[in-house]
């Protein structure tokens, strides 16, 4: 029988290396907050639905990068790997920042009356683990994010970073929108959405293509496509933003306080405060994404 040559198929870096440590943190906090929410914890309706989906979807593909680059079978794939880890991590970064901050505030409370002690006790526990599930993929990111003159994933820079965030972003808006927030009132406020949907269409296409590998499919450079495009999302912003506050709250079609009948629960008018914060949030983010496409240069395959 022959003997492999040392380390061929086994990747010991992807677990002793300072990444590897972080993505097993990952899994390792991952998995006792899901455990703790399931064993006693507990979990009710779209919010705790929500949070448990998100640990164990970060769970799953955190598994699944730790055991592909362990057994180097993520050679085989017809992903860019850098791409695509350094994209997750990202998107990991938001989505257990955001389930960290949604189970306390509508699972955890103080007194024990009336879960019980014991409930209270798993359900603060699974609070600090879900804290300590986010800083452990904020770790990756910052350790695998691109250095100035350092070759590099695309998705691993400032842009391409942020097309992450700005999607992610997006997303909350088009949840503030479908939450009874009265858009289809105005054409100009239809216009709004129209400027949320395909910006964050291209976003996606930009980071698919990144992902697959794929961007030399295009007729034209790659970085001159996002760099275009980004400015058209800045110009659409500038004019989402200018339009959804005026609608919303000038007084002529809207208000500019919360309407006296509205329920504390559930009101139009804080959706449609929702959507202005975060459409400005975009709207920075892709001013900065303009700023910084001017002083990369895109690598296809790192």
């Amino acid at each position: 029988m022959m003997e492999s040559p040392r380390g061929t198929y086994l990747n010991m870096a992807a677990v002793t290396s300072p990444v590897g440590v972080a993505r097993l943190l990952q899994a390792a906090f991952g998995c006792t907050t899901f455990s703790l929410v399931a064993h006693r914890g507990g979990f009710s309706a779209t919010y705790g639905t929500f949070c448990m989906s998100v640990w164990c979807f970060c769970f799953a593909v955190t598994v699944f990068i730790v055991t592909c680059e362990f057994t180097r079978l993520h050679s085989c794939l017809s992903l860019s790997w850098g791409n695509f880890t350094a994209a997750f991590a990202m998107l990991a970064t938001l989505m257990s920042i955001t389930a960290a901050v949604i189970y306390p505030l509508y699972f955890v409370q103080l007194a024990c009356y009336p879960i019980g002690c014991e409930v209270r006790d798993f359900r603060i526990a699974a609070s600090v683990f879900a804290g300590l599930l986010f800083f452990a993929y904020a770790t990756e990111v910052f350790l695998t994010r691109a250095r100035p003159g350092q070759v590099a994933s695309y998705m691993a820079t400032v842009s391409g970073l942020l097309k992450i965030v700005q999607a992610f972003v997006a997303c909350i808006i088009f949840c503030a929108l479908a939450n009874d927030s009265q858009y289809d009132r105005f054409v100009a406020t239809q216009w709004c959405v129209a400027v949320y949907s395909f910006c964050f269409v291209v976003t996606v296409v930009v980071v698919a293509l990144n992902v697959t590998g794929r961007t030399a499919t295009l007729k034209c450079p790659f970085e001159r496509f996002v760099v275009i495009y980004t400015f058209v999302a800045v110009l659409m912003y500038v004019s989402a933003a200018v339009i959804w506050p005026v609608f919303c709250f000038d007084s002529k079609y809207g208000s500019p306080h919360r309407p006296y009948q509205c329920s504390k629960r559930k009101c139009p008018w804080d959706s449609q405060v929702v959507v202005a914060v975060f459409t400005y949030v975009n709207f920075v983010l892709y001013t900065v994404d303009l700023a910084y496409s001017q002083r990369i240069r895109f690598i296809s395959h790192p």
